[in-house]
């Protein structure tokens, strides 16, 4: 068994079956709340045996958290993919807003996972929810632009972070519950001008 807030080791599990599992904590999970959701259920969802799901997550708690953490790589992915070549801090910056945001408009029921699933005092509780890697990239640029006196040395890294990362995750929120009627990213350069002139040094340009 894992300890509830552990990511279990998959590497015995077959590749199609994983993909079935996390397909079913996306349908179950982006529909309900984490407490309204059995093991039961989602073994069905998955179409796999109660037993498979026991031996290989342990506990709901491992499973969800080993779901999003998967997902939080492939975020994690998009972003060192396309900062390749980005020179400049501010668009850098600028480029991981954007994948943010279109990975919610690829794949919604992530979010809503999100929103339904997982409570907010145990985003700062558990470790499987505070990403190291995912974070990494940001304050990668941050500070980076912190140290060529692009960004506001007022405050450190981790309050740059804040800034930006909850300006992303309220708008990802409501254009979740409003019904996500438009593209998400579609608003991502007119946001990011709004998150800059907070994070920005007054007078300072973003160097080439």
């Amino acid at each position: 068994m894992t300890p509830d807030n552990a990511i279990p080791d998959l590497s015995g599990l077959a590749p199609r079956t994983r993909e079935r599992i996390e397909e079913a904590l996306l349908n179950v999970f982006s529909t309900r709340e984490f407490h309204k959701v059995g093991m039961a259920e989602i073994a069905r969802e998955a179409r796999v045996s109660l037993q498979t799901l026991y031996k290989y997550y342990g506990s709901k708690e491992a499973l969800l958290y080993s779901g999003l953490d998967h997902w939080m790589a492939q975020v994690t992915e998009r972003m060192l993919d396309h900062l390749q070549g980005i020179q400049t801090y501010k668009d850098r910056l600028r480029k991981v807003f954007w994948v943010l945001l279109d990975f919610y408009d690829r794949n919604p029921k992530v979010g809503l996972l999100m929103q339904n699933a997982i409570y907010f005092n145990a985003w700062s509780r558990e470790p499987a929810l505070r990403q190291p890697q995912f974070t990494h990239v940001f304050i990668q640029v941050l500070t980076e632009g912190r140290a060529a006196g692009v960004l506001t040395d007022e405050v450190d890294e981790r309050d740059l972070l804040d800034v930006f990362y909850g300006v992303a995750a309220r708008v990802i929120s409501q254009w979740l519950s409003r019904g996500m009627r438009e593209p998400l990213a579609a608003r991502a350069d007119a946001l990011f001008e709004l998150i800059w002139r907070a994070i920005a040094k007054p007078g300072a340009e973003a160097p080439e």
